[in-house]
């Protein structure tokens, strides 16, 4: 090969190559932005309209309707959500892949623009933008004070807000808790007959003075000049100097009829840190920043200001995910760097100082290499990364132990250093090339996960393909080289020096395990019928045992978490102070528990939904749960959620559930049922049976609820509208008027010049005046005059819908449920299913939805993507060895393996992650064929050499010079994740261990599943290969017939 040996006269050269990729790789690891999830993208547009008092009924007719018209004509749409209630209605727009949520934006903006012409008038400006794939801000900004006005709050809050947008790193730093600003004009109804002034004449006054008139310019003698007139209201004395009424003497302004002031709108939520009133700033990064830097930059920008206010202000931090985040990464790291430590240890002592170290370099290399090209594809360093590198540990160093064992072989038998890396290449190319190939193929499917669970695992195969690039480069160039310099500065004439001693002082070390191996391969090769059947028989055995005894399936595990949320329920038609009291009183129950750090709660009234359908419709209120470190308290976040659920439950009247936040795709809760039907009332019947049906017959429920919506009654003015006629009177005129004792009639808008937006200027009455009773007494103009609204109206008391839930143009009602400790919600749901399909009905339709509709969907996916990757090995293999029957040995490993990961979770009892044990599953299969590809090939090439050597003797002396090998690269994959798989993190670094933290939560059904699945295909490879390799041989002694054939080429 005349590049290797170009590349080995050209040393110098080569190792500075390597110095530069090494240099490369850190400086990527320095700039990458650090996060603890990928960041998912999310194929989901949301759409939301305003409309002042529109009910539910009225803005799905009015405003859904519309939208859905125009979203259907889109190409590439998955599913269409709606919600409508009072005020207001949220559209949420699924498409089928997410590369370009861009376009997908624009697309559904100008679906919606098309929409709005059948709008109602006084329609707000809808607000298209896409899903934000992040559940949690990077940091949340709290002022609160019990002796602060709400204006000091709200004032520091605007300030720090504003100071906070100007950095670069930050996406937004949004407000939230406050009330929406305005200018509050209180009349006393009184002077209004008086005059007898209407609510129009308000509005029409405040609109003639409230304009920019563009009087242009003037040329005069003297030169070009502006002419201004100044019709805008700049400041609160315009608006009371603005003349409502005018006669030939005099004028009276909105100053002589009303108090003017600045204030806030009608409270309709709250928000609480630790049980106190609070504002605050919900912080996030851009996708391509730095969260822990990110974190820190809006700390440095708080502490700068934070003096400039009353000391009655407290400003604190909440949910700063900086700090789980780098306390996570380090930890992974550490674990990587504990993983590397061990792994070059065992390699060191397993081939001796020198070639160790020759081998254990390629893990540095290949790992900071690979990090190059994660940042030049602009991934985040977060966790999947982290676990990639973590997997690939054992991997990435085949090749290069392959290389280096078969030099060590050549060096002894006299070769020279460079001769012998030379030859040991040109020797062990292929089998590396198809060992990294079939690991690469059994990854390739993993690229092509769709939906959200696919975009979250997509970074796995990325890593690995990264790092198996890189190692298999080091192994097949950088290895001869450094190996030949090694080699040179020894010297070639010695014998025996300190690392060739140490070489052979290492073989020793796999000695007795080798003589073993040996003497139980001996009967294995004289009976292998025998054997192959024990096998075969033992491998069945497993499936069978695991069918019947199994702990079940689940779609992603329980994973330990720092954060929860608790959610808070109650029927009846609770006042604001009500619903903020019944908050208080949960939020001083769960402060009291330990391991709890900090609470933010907020009112559901104030926060939408925007996608998703578990939300109860009575839930009233959600308090966010942050606890401390994990090894700052005794319990976990399970055992701490119980105990929230376990001391709230004897609350009287309300409902409480407390989870912790998912930390894998997201699902929501367990079980979630779709019910949908053109038929609202026999959708309502079958909701409403199918929940006591749950309630009163599945085991282990808990937080069952459902999204019917709440029964209530709201006020109907009845307008007698011939009595109306014969008045003159105008329905606008009517609703604008009670608007005075609700939230005021909108009159106009002005921007003083310390705020960023507009502010209404409302008209109300005094409070004492209003009253639901006063409302008769309200007077309107007519054709003969103010009449009052009684004269032509009827209150009446009618039912009430809160909400109106839309999927695919059908409207639907969704049963919840989350499950206890010890069920799975799988087999709860086939509980379920069998009585939905015994009690069917034609006009409701049952769908299963959330983690079991994802669970299918991977499911599926991962099974194609299994036999995806097979087919692509066994074209592979058959291309290298020529031959079905070998290809199909070496592939038979998956099954061996995929018993092993069985066996494992039998004797455990542990469940089966269909997202985690799959990917493990699918992951083994490029891994364990890599043994079974070298002790193949390396049985073809003596029996290519020597024409006169038996199989059985073939066979004996393959096995015995690839045992350690073998051995070596399944013990070192092993080493890495054993931690892991037992649920431990251990970090050398640190100097700490956890047990049970959220780190090895996250990883220990994936990495228990490779351990257990490498460690019993490794050991019956060793076994079952060699003996099925022989069985051709025999057959065609007995019967004649030639089932095998084998090619190899010497060079």
């Amino acid at each position: 090969m005349k590049f290797l040996e170009f590349v080995i006269s050209h040393s110098r050269a080569t190792i500075a190559i390597m110095i530069l990729v090494v240099l490369s790789g850190v400086g990527s690891r320095v700039s990458m932005p650090i996060e603890m999830s990928p960041n998912v993208v999310l194929p989901v547009v949301m759409t939301m309209v305003r409309l002042d008092g529109i009910s539910p009924e009225d803005g799905t007719r009015l405003l859904v309707r519309p939208i859905e018209k125009e979203l259907k004509t889109l190409d590439g749409i998955e599913e269409i959500q709606a919600m409508a209630s009072e005020g207001y209605v949220v559209v949420t727009t699924e498409f089928e892949v997410s590369d370009n949520i861009k376009q997908a934006v624009a697309d559904v903006r100008e679906a919606v623009d098309r929409a709005k012409a059948d709008f109602p008038q006084d329609t707000e400006e809808p607000v298209v933008d896409e899903l934000s794939p992040n559940p949690e801000p990077s940091i949340v900004i709290t002022f609160s004070g019990d002796k602060a006005s709400e204006r000091e709050l709200f004032d520091a809050a605007i300030f720090l807000q504003r100071r906070l947008e100007i950095l670069p790193e930050i996406l937004t730093a949004k407000l939230s808790g406050n009330r929406e600003e305005i200018v509050e004009i209180e009349i006393d109804p009184e002077k209004l007959k008086f005059f007898n002034i209407s609510i129009n004449e308000f509005a029409r006054a405040i609109s003639l003075n409230n304009l920019l008139i563009p009087t242009g310019e003037i040329d005069v003698a003297g030169g070009r000049f502006g002419i201004k007139v100044p019709a805008i209201l700049e400041s609160y004395s315009d608006i009371a100097s603005v003349p409502i009424k005018a006669s030939p003497n005099s004028a009276i302004t909105l100053g002589d009829l009303a108090k003017v002031r600045r204030t806030f709108r009608d409270a309709q939520g709250y928000s609480l840190i630790n049980g106190e009133k609070a504002l605050a700033i919900d912080v996030r990064k851009r996708i391509t920043a730095n969260l822990i830097d990110t974190v820190e930059s809006t700390k440095n920008v708080i502490e700068t200001y934070k003096s400039d206010f009353s000391e009655n202000i407290k400003i604190g931090y909440a949910f700063d995910t900086s700090e789980m985040t780098e306390n996570m990464v380090n930890e992974l790291e550490g674990n990587i760097i504990t993983a590397m430590c061990l792994v070059l240890a065992l390699v060191v002592a397993a081939l001796g100082f020198r070639s160790g170290l020759l081998v254990g370099f390629g893990i540095p290399f290949s790992i900071l290499g690979a990090l190059i090209i994660i940042n030049y594809l602009g991934h985040s360093f977060n966790f999947m990364v982290m676990f990639g590198l973590l997997l690939s540990l054992g991997m990435l160093i085949d090749g290069a132990i392959v290389v280096v064992e078969y030099a060590n072989t050549q060096v002894s038998e006299g070769l020279s250093f460079r001769k012998a890396y030379s030859d040991s290449v040109i020797r062990m190319a292929v089998p590396v090339i198809a060992s990294t190939g079939t690991t690469l193929a059994a990854f390739l499917p993993l690229l092509f996960w769709p939906g959200v669970s696919g975009d979250f695992m997509s970074y796995l195969p990325i890593t690995v393909f990264s790092v198996l690039g890189w190692s298999l480069m080091y192994a097949l160039i950088f290895v001869p080289t450094l190996g030949t310099i090694l080699g040179r500065r020894r010297g070639k004439n010695k014998t025996l020096p300190e690392d060739r001693e140490s070489e052979r002082s290492a073989r020793t070390l796999f000695l007795p395990l080798e003589k073993l191996y040996l003497k139980i391969l001996r009967p294995v090769v004289d009976f292998p019928l025998k054997f192959a059947g024990l096998i075969f028989l033992i491998i069945f055995g497993i499936f069978c045992l695991y069918s019947k005894f199994n702990a079940g399936q689940e779609f992603f595990t329980p994973i330990e978490s720092q954060y929860g949320m608790v959610e808070i329920r109650a029927q009846g038609n609770l006042s604001i102070d009500e619903q903020k009291e019944i908050t208080s009183k949960v939020n001083r129950i769960v402060e009291s528990i330990d391991g709890v750090k900090q609470l933010y709660g907020y009112s559901n009234a104030t926060n939408y939904v925007t996608f998703g359908s578990d939300v109860s419709r009575d839930q009233i209120s959600t308090i966010l749960v942050e606890l401390t470190l994990r090894k700052d308290r005794q319990l976990g976040s399970n055992e701490i959620f119980n105990i929230i659920r376990e001391r709230t439950k004897s609350i009287p009247g309300i409902f409480v559930t407390g989870q912790e936040m998912e930390q894998g795709p997201p699902t929501g809760k367990d079980i979630q049922i779709q019910l949908s039907s053109p038929d609202r009332q026999a959708l309502y019947e079958k909701a409403e049976e199918l929940r006591v049906w749950i309630d009163q017959n599945v085991d282990g429920i808990r937080d069952l609820q459902d999204t019917l919506p709440l029964a209530g009654i709201q006020w109907e003015i009845d307008i007698d509208e011939s009595r109306a006629a014969m008045l003159g009177v105008d329905i606008a005129s009517v609703g604008n008027m009670i608007q005075l004792i609700t939230h005021g009639a909108i009159v106009g808008k002005f921007r003083p010049d310390d705020a960023d937006d507009e502010i209404e200027i409302r008209l109300r009455f005094p409070n004492e005046e209003r009253k639901l009773s006063n409302i008769g007494d309200l007077r309107v103009d007519s054709k003969y005059g103010p009449v009052p609204i009684g004269s032509f109206t009827n209150i009446i008391a009618a039912e009430r819908v809160d909400s109106i839930q839309r999927i695919d143009m059908k409207e639907t009602v969704f049963v919840l449920a989350n499950s206890q400790d010890g069920y799975l919600p799988d087999d709860q749901v086939s509980i379920i299913n069998s009585w939905v399909e015994a009690n069917q009905d034609s006009n409701v339709e049952v769908q299963f939805r959330g983690a079991n509709e994802e669970q299918q969907k991977s499911a599926d996916f991962l099974l194609t993507a299994f036999l995806l990757a097979m087919s692509v090995m066994l074209i592979m293999l058959v291309t290298q060895f020529n031959s079905f029957y070998q290809a199909g040995l070496i592939l038979f490993s998956v099954i061996l393996s995929t018993a092993g990961v069985l066996l494992g979770l039998l004797i455990a009892q542990a469940t089966f992650s269909t997202v985690l044990t799959g990917v493990g599953i699918v992951a083994l299969a490029g891994i364990v064929v890599n043994n079974n590809i070298v002790l193949i090939d390396t049985y073809n090439y003596i029996r290519a050499k020597d024409n006169l050597i038996t199989a059985t003797e073939a066979v004996f002396e393959a096995a015995r010079a690839r045992f350690r090998p073998v051995m070596l690269t399944t013990i070192t994959t092993v080493v890495g994740l054993l931690p892991l798989a037992n649920g431990m993190s251990i970090d050398l670094v640190n100097r700490t261990y956890t047990v049970g933290g959220m780190v090895s939560s996250w990883w220990q059904p994936l990495a228990s599943a490779i351990v257990n699945g490498l460690l019993i295909a490794t050991l019956l490879t060793l076994l079952l290969t060699p003996a099925m390799l022989l069985i051709p041989e025999i057959i065609s002694k007995k019967l004649g017939i030639r089932i095998a054939n084998h090619e190899h080429n010497i060079q």
